[in-house]
């Protein structure tokens, strides 16, 4: 129960059945800020703190940072997809092995900061232009061949961010550091 916590401290997503304009303006403005406060969270961190799990057999803090960029480059390309074909199938990856390659362990996290940063600012500017039609277009997850509205993709995404955030936030508070 306790590894539970630590691995998903705000619970796993839940979509609502009905998705307002309202909801999908709160999901956008946490993909908005998210960068900057992921930034402000870690900014102070040391070498060693950016190496410790956040978690017993978890990712590092610095791979998690990394996983996040990789994780939502890969989002925001799935919805390129979805905007310019018919419900396409998307190339899903193992982020676990992806999460144990040498730059996910050695690369300074300022990379991909500034990246975040870049892909939110290009992933906002598209997201806040969509229309309700837009937002129910679908992409296809080849696990169970989920189809899934870009409406709902927002959510998950949102959930996301929030969600490392404050696997990182509740170790830096267990270890004393913030």
């Amino acid at each position: 129960m306790l590894t539970t916590s630590l691995q998903y401290p705000i619970g796993r997503f839940e979509c609502p059945s009905t998705i307002t304009k309202q909801t999908i303006e709160a999901w956008i403005s946490i993909l908005e800020h998210f960068p900057n406060r992921l930034s402000n969270l870690v900014m102070s961190l040391s070498e060693s703190q950016l190496d410790t799990p956040y978690r017993e057999n978890g990712w590092s803090v610095r791979q998690v940072i990394h996983h996040l960029y990789d994780s939502h480059h890969n989002s925001y390309t799935r919805f390129k997809w979805a905007l310019t074909e018919l419900n396409p199938l998307i190339k899903s990856y193992d982020e676990k092995k992806w999460a144990e390659l040498f730059d996910a362990k050695q690369m300074p996290i300022e990379l991909s900061l500034n990246a975040l940063a870049a892909l939110h600012a290009k992933w906002v500017f598209l997201l806040k232009v969509l229309n309700e039609d837009q937002l129910q277009q679908e992409f296809i997850h080849p696990e169970g061949n989920e189809k899934v509205t870009l409406a709902e993709n927002i959510g998950i995404y949102a959930w996301h961010c929030n969600h490392h955030y404050t696997q990182i936030e509740n170790l830096m508070l267990q270890k004393g550091w913030k």
